[in-house]
């Protein structure tokens, strides 16, 4: 928990990835918005080199363990009740461009660069990959997962991985902190539950090589 930095202001809860020498490689309770940030120059660089040579020596079944709390992370991320916002500026590789899947909203820097970059180490983006189909779509993951290519923020802004580009970060994430705010709170978490389900589905039918249940002739 040393390398988070969690700061609640009321209903507004801020959890910084707080391990800006490493350009920040990796319970909300009532709280209506949660917005997460890296401190320093980037927002998360990906998996810490360290903690990758370490890998090395674990075991296979260390290995899986070490890849499940990764998921469990990521899907803690993805399931919040609350909304979830990131600040992205910097560097936003490998896990880092994976942990902006799991979010709701996502505002970026225009010089932002991501980049699904684990081919590049001789690995694959497996983790990652149930959080980046639903939200950039099997024809861009093949793409920027085989090429593990960097790419900037209008990419990430067309193939719908950040939702918008702003020079002054700290506003944009506020202008969208107070419509979230504006709302119902029960309302905004029942609407998040609502759109989870059909997320599910479509990665479900997607793996099952099969018409997601709304395209079926008996869905309404």
């Amino acid at each position: 928990m040393t390398a988070l930095r969690i700061e609640r202001e009321g209903p507004l809860l801020r959890v910084t990835l707080a391990r800006p020498e490493r350009r920040n490689a990796f319970n909300v309770g009532n709280a209506r918005a949660v917005v997460l940030a890296g401190d320093g120059e980037s927002f998360c660089a990906g998996a810490d080199v360290d903690w990758q040579r370490s890998a090395i020596d674990l075991a296979y079944e260390e290995n899986v363990e070490d890849a499940l709390r990764l998921y469990r992370m990521l899907e803690a991320i993805d399931s919040c009740p609350a909304p979830v916002l990131a600040r992205v500026q910097g560097y936003a590789l490998g896990g880092g461009s994976g942990l902006i899947c799991c979010t709701d909203i996502a505002i970026a820097a225009p010089d932002a660069v991501f980049g699904f970059s684990e081919v590049k180490l001789g690995i694959v983006p497996a983790v990652i990959s149930p959080f980046v189909f639903p939200r950039i779509g099997t024809a861009a993951a093949r793409r920027l997962f085989l090429t593990g290519e960097r790419f900037d923020a209008e990419t990430a802004l067309r193939t719908g991985l950040v939702h918008e580009l702003a020079h002054e970060l700290d506003e944009a994430i506020e202008r969208v902190v107070r419509e979230l705010l504006s709302a119902g709170p029960e309302a905004t978490r029942a609407a998040k539950q609502l759109i989870r389900p059909e997320g599910q589905e479509g990665l479900r039918a997607f793996l099952d090589k099969r018409p997601a249940a709304w395209r079926s002739g008996s869905s309404s």
